[in-house]
């Protein structure tokens, strides 16, 4: 086990950087001053290149064929890490080391200038700068690919989402297309019907919307001694191992976005809290995708806490908090103010019916860029184009079009499907788990995630990347990543059916 073990602490090394970087990039969303832009920049790129030296020397290669030549030694979880340590140095190995800076360079300036950019919805400021980082991103994508024998989007989308492709994500993708503008027609004329909800008056200070997030927080299992909530533009978690740090962003007229964006990071903070101490700085301990993040922050976010079970312990928490007291503050209205359907321009704000619309859309669009089929400067069009052909939505500005998001700007093309593939895992895992523990709806009521929590830990969290994503999904739930147990979701909370 020699050559496995000394793979063993050059990944270590590799963790660590990976760790200092975590805590910059944080510090960049958060806190840093715009003037510092530049230098960080280098700092983070200087970061990737140590870490691609490490992971690129000869010797990585050689000790890899070694222990490959020893894995009958090895335990399961040692095989599974060493799996994922070949995975990491091919993936690395197909970029040299200029082009791993110069685009990490090119995705922070034009993260910095996208900001400005959306403030005063000018796509025409971040049009250079996201021309460099999608060029750059393509010149990765192929190097990758042919690395890898794949299509560019799809050697991108390894990168975020380990062994998934566009032909499984296509016809999920399809099946979403055919179904959901029957079931938002369907929704909405059945909420007409209804008794809207009524507003939850303010101001909801930002003091108070923070305390009663971290009290959220604490609810849901997020452990205060390893990790803090924190502002910024665009809500996200991050940090470093055993210093997980979230963010969300605050509107004094309105708590609904401030909570949800905790909840959803509390998610992706719990899988992170969560992965095995054995296994840190690992490959193998790891998380296992980005879709499997997202399953975890959607399950939380949308599966629990905006269920009717959820809205029981909620309510009174609001009104306690701000001050509330009659029909506007009832579980009930709360309930409907959390599952109304009604499209909107901003995907981070969407319900749940009408948000995998924005991921296809974003879908479309990045295959489109990264294969060169769509110019940067065609892009606030197309981005027009597409929300209202999909959700009938004239666009005003470019700050609710395609300037909403950072993840173009910041280099992340392959990552948007995770969400909706994310989804369909979420709905899939909750299920087995109410399956498995009865009692998990109605320990919802009362703000207890102890059993959904322990049953998560077991069957995620603390298998890190040990399995597959759809072996992992297999043995949760009994069946590979799939888009019905979703729609079925979606049919029973939206239209009571069965």
């Amino acid at each position: 086990m020699q050559a496995y073990q000394t793979l063993a602490g050059r990944f270590a090394r590799l963790g660590a950087l990976g760790d200092a970087a975590g805590i910059l990039s944080w510090d960049r969303e958060t806190l840093m001053p715009d003037g510092a832009a530049d230098m960080r920049a280098e700092q983070l790129a200087q970061l990737a290149v140590i870490g691609h030296e490490i992971l690129t020397a000869p010797e990585t290669g050689d000790l890899i064929g070694r222990a490959l030549d020893e894995a009958a030694t090895l335990g399961e979880w040692e095989r599974a890490n060493l799996r994922e340590m070949r995975r990491t140095y091919l993936h690395a190995a197909a970029v040299p080391a200029d082009l791993v800076a110069a685009s990490s360079r090119a995705a922070s300036q034009s993260g910095m200038i996208w900001r400005e950019a959306r403030a005063r919805s000018d796509f025409a400021m971040l049009a250079p700068a996201l021309a460099e980082t999608l060029r750059l991103g393509r010149e990765v994508g192929a190097a990758k690919g042919a690395a890898f024998g794949l299509d560019p989007y799809d050697a991108l989308l390894d990168g975020y989402d380990p062994g998934m492709r566009r032909a499984a994500i296509d016809p999920l993708f399809e099946t979403l297309r055919a179904e959901l503008p029957g079931l938002v027609a369907a929704v909405r004329e059945r909420q007409a019907a209804e008794p809207a909800p009524l507003p939850l008056p303010g101001p909801f200070p930002v003091a108070a919307q923070k305390a009663l997030g971290e009290r959220l927080m604490r609810a849901v299992g997020f452990d205060v001694t390893r990790g803090r909530l924190d502002v910024s533009l665009h809500p996200f978690c991050g940090g470093a191992t055993d210093d997980v740090r979230i963010t969300t962003r605050y509107d004094e007229a309105d708590a609904s976005g401030a909570l949800m964006g905790v909840l959803h990071e509390t998610g992706h903070a719990l899988y992170e809290q969560g992965l095995p101490p054995a296994w840190r700085h690992q490959p193998v301990g790891a998380a296992r995708g980005m879709t499997l993040h997202e399953s975890q922050s959607l399950l939380v976010e949308m599966q629990a806490c905006r269920s009717a079970e959820f809205c029981a312990y909620l309510a009174p928490a609001l009104g306690e908090t701000f001050g509330g007291a009659g029909p506007s503050w009832t579980p009930e209205n709360l309930h409907r103010r959390y599952t109304r359907v009604e499209p909107g321009f901003i995907r981070v704000d969407a319900d749940e019916v009408t948000y995998p619309a924005h991921i296809l859309l974003r879908y479309t669009l990045e295959r489109a860029m990264v294969a060169g089929d769509l110019a940067v400067a065609d892009l606030p069009g197309a981005f027009n184009d597409g929300l209202r052909d999909l959700l009938g939505l004239t666009v005003p500005d470019d700050r609710r079009g395609c300037l909403q998001d950072i993840h173009w700007p910041g280099g992340s093309f392959g990552y948007f499907p995770t969400y909706t593939l994310g989804a369909m895992a979420a709905a899939q895992l909750f299920r087995a788990a109410c399956a498995a523990v009865p009692s998990i709806p109605n320990d919802l009521a009362s703000g207890d995630f102890a059993a959904l929590r322990g049953w998560l830990r077991t069957n995620v969290h603390a298998r890190a990347s040990l399995l597959e994503t759809d072996e992992l999904l297999r043995e949760a739930t009994g069946k590979p990543l799939g888009a019905d147990n979703f729609l079925r979701h979606l049919r029973a909370r939206y239209l009571g059916a069965s």
